[in-house]
């Protein structure tokens, strides 16, 4: 039927494409590049309907078909008097705003709880009760009680890293049977750490806790508890410096998931019952890994597709609108669009203000439209200066009262976890959450119309190797949602990456698409916007994400029940777990053992390059030249973890998070895998003991190669040196 329709296509005959595919008039599908690349590029039939508008497109069609002219005319906003050629431009835009509303609906996600069901199961082994050093101990005697046997560890706020490890390391080692997990109990907010004020002091330690169990060695799975993080029930009044955590702990997973274990997020009074449901939490072993208790029971937390937008009014700002970021790219675009939809007066903060490249011309831009026009310098890491700035706008209040603040001031400065220090985290914490909460301090008493925070979809689903940059957006989200619950007006976005505003350069926007994550045009991300705002949505995630695509790298090696609501992200994230057995790796393990190394070293080169084209998203996965180095393939934080997490669900090893810089090419990197799995096995010398003192970087060279005529100058060399080393022993050449 597709190659029948096409051949009318090209003849002309019309096709309606977009309800064919289901993919609305905005789909596009990658083409190969070169003739010669042989893979299938047609599009697929889809659902019809599959922008969620089908409810609002039937009740539209069934007073057309009924021939009710004066319900038509009202659906229309048509005069009744209207004759049918008048109906007929009318019904067109109907159509195209439909369909543009069915594209946005189609973007929007939300947070969810549902409940799980209960249990009574204990987990097993010893816990390490990682807790506040000055604690009461009622939550270790409530879960022995419960039969849990636990050895306490206290944790000062201050403790390094080094200090810790020791520690857990001794704990460990005293134990009086094995190691069933870790439990981290909560740290008061009340804490405060003066060297570094942008970092609440609950993520700086499980940050340092997350390090020094890694530098102790122990592997067991690590439960991180926080108090009242996330608004899981009605009346929650979430707490942004607990929130942070579970930001950085979707890095955690992602980055080491075989020593993570999950989240789980208690009321502020921790009672008998309150510990009962804890203890089933820790013992579950189904997978769950973001859970809430509350008085009805335990949560479990998911991300799903947002109900349709009713047809109410979107926001239309007013007055005074304070954007923090306004003269960087996306603060640009969101500035621009302000001065179109209405507001009065602009405020444009940042740390630089006049002297921000572009600022100036910016703002003639704008004056030129009839919008007034103030460039701050505003540092909104400092809690005075940023009470200072909202108190200038107030001093004008009956001209340009301040009605609107849009928070969207950020940085990235993305490291694995392992790497991160308190430093780097409060350089991206600074202005994106410790700014939100003093623009949020200063305005409390102001009737704002609307508190914009632009966060980030990686604060949701967790980002390798952007574990500060989640945490951040972890902290929005809470801040908001606490807002709200004061009865103050609050909507934090996460967003998708944007392909406006110079964020993304031709090369990273490519390589998100070709993961599933379709950056999203400034257009579509500021309508999207407006409704958010303008229907009171508290949070809410706005992505273009091909989640069949997306999903498998978030769970490679770990199930991730967080994106069960989402259909096309429910099959590839249960493949994870299969993989994570090891019967598919003893079977690896198995067919390479009975290949010579040529062989193997070829099989291996070829496993590299299927999981590295996985990782970068590649459609028929496999590296375009497994010769160039990784970072030169485009290998990021988030993609090297992603290829680290696969090749560990192959092969079974231990592979770390920094594999692409230690052996930064797909032939480096099969060669350390071969050694990896086959040392000690007598293998490879078995098979071919003449090779026994050729150094393994010059077989693994020839082995990659396979050909002499491609190996370089230098690994000849080391070659040829190793075969008359080689020669010189047997022959007892001095």
């Amino acid at each position: 039927m597709l190659h029948s329709l096409g051949e009318a296509y090209v003849h002309g005959a019309p096709v309606a494409w977009a309800e064919l595919t289901g993919q609305g008039a905005g789909g596009h599908t990658e083409l190969p590049t070169y003739a010669f690349q042989r893979r299938r590029y047609w599009l697929e039939p889809g659902e019809r309907g599959a922008g969620r508008s089908g409810v609002a497109d039937d009740a539209f069609w069934s007073v057309v078909e009924r021939g009710d002219a004066s319900a038509l005319a009202g659906a229309l906003g048509a005069p009744d008097d209207a004759r049918l050629e008048e109906l007929v431009p009318l019904l067109a835009g109907w159509r195209e705003r439909h369909h543009r509303q069915a594209g946005l609906d189609a973007l929007r996600y939300r947070t969810v709880w549902e409940p799980v069901e209960p249990s009574d199961a204990v987990p097993s082994g010893v816990w390490l009760l990682v807790v506040p050093d000055d604690a009461p101990g009622g939550v270790a005697e409530r879960l022995a009680a419960r039969g849990v046997e636990t050895v306490c560890v206290p944790l000062a706020a201050e403790c390094g890293r080094d200090e810790l490890a020791a520690v857990l390391g001794e704990a460990v080692a005293g134990l009086p049977g094995p190691l069933g997990g870790v439990l981290a109990l909560p740290l008061p907010d009340a804490y405060a750490s003066p060297a570094h004020p942008a970092v609440p002091v609950p993520l700086a330690a499980t940050l340092t806790l997350v390090q020094a169990l890694g530098d102790a060695g122990i592997d067991a799975p690590l439960w991180c508890a926080t108090r009242e993080a996330v608004a899981a029930g009605a009346g929650d009044r979430p707490s942004p410096g607990q929130a942070a955590v579970w930001g950085l702990a979707g890095a955690v997973a992602l980055e080491h998931p075989e020593r993570w274990g999950g989240l789980v997020d208690l009321p502020a009074r921790a009672d008998d019952r309150v510990v009962a449901a804890l203890a089933s939490v820790l013992a579950r072993g189904d997978g769950e890994d973001q859970l809430a208790v509350r008085r009805s029971g335990v949560l479990a937390r998911r991300l799903r597709p947002a109900d349709p937008a009713p047809a109410t009014g979107e926001w239309r700002p007013r007055g005074t609108v304070l954007v923090t970021g306004g003269t960087g790219g996306i603060g640009a675009l969101v500035a621009r669009w302000l001065a179109a939809e209405g507001a009065g007066h602009l405020v444009l903060a940042g740390r630089r203000g006049p002297g921000a490249p572009g600022a100036a011309d910016l703002a003639d831009e704008l004056r030129e439209t009839g919008v007034g026009v103030t460039l701050a310098a505003c540092d909104v890491t400092d809690r005075d200066a940023v009470a200072a700035l909202v108190e200038s706008i107030g001093r004008d209040r009956e001209t340009h009262p301040l009605t609107a603040v849009v928070h969207a001031a950020g940085v990235l400065l993305d490291g694995t976890v392992d790497t991160l220090t308190a430093e780097r985290t409060g350089e991206v914490l600074g202005p994106k959450a410790a700014g939100a909460l003093h623009l949020e301090e200063a305005t409390r008493g102001l009737p704002l119309d609307a508190f914009v925070l632009f966060s980030s979809i990686a604060g949701t689903v967790g980002a390798a190797g952007q574990g500060n940059y989640a945490a951040a957006n972890a902290f929005l989200d809470a801040l908001a949602a606490r807002r709200r619950a004061d009865g103050l007006p609050a909507t934090s976005v996460a967003w998708s990456a944007w392909a406006d505003g110079g964020m993304l350069d031709a090369r990273a926007a490519g390589q998100l698409a070709r993961r599933g994550v379709r950056p999203l045009s400034g257009a579509v991300a500021l309508s999207a916007l407006a409704q958010s705002v303008g229907r009171g949505d508290g949070a809410v995630v706005v992505a273009d994400v091909d989640w069949a695509l997306f999903a498998p790298s978030l769970s490679a090696t770990r199930t991730l029940p967080l994106l069960a609501g989402i259909p096309a992200a429910a099959a590839p994230a249960g493949a994870g777990a299969e993989e994570r057995g090891g019967d598919g790796a003893s079977a690896l393990t198995s067919r390479l053992r009975d290949l010579g190394p040529a062989d193997r070293a070829a099989a291996l080169l070829a496993l590299v390059g299927e999981q590295a084209g996985a990782a970068l998203g590649y459609p028929d996965a496999s590296l375009p030249d497994a010769g160039r180095a990784f970072k030169e393939l485009g290998f990021d934080s988030l993609t090297a973890v992603d290829l680290r997490n696969r090749l560990n669900a192959v092969t079974g090893l231990r592979l770390p998070v920094t594999l692409v810089f230690d052996f930064p090419t797909a032939g480096d990197l099969a060669a350390h895998l071969d050694a990896e799995l086959f040392a000690g096995d007598g293998a490879a010398e078995a098979a071919d003991p003449l090779l026994a003192g050729v150094p393994d970087s010059a077989l693994a060279a020839l082995e990659r190669h396979r050909d002499i005529d491609a190996a370089t100058d230098e690994e000849m060399f080391e070659l040829l040196d190793g075969m008359f080393a080689l020669l010189s022993r047997e022959l007892n050449v001095p």
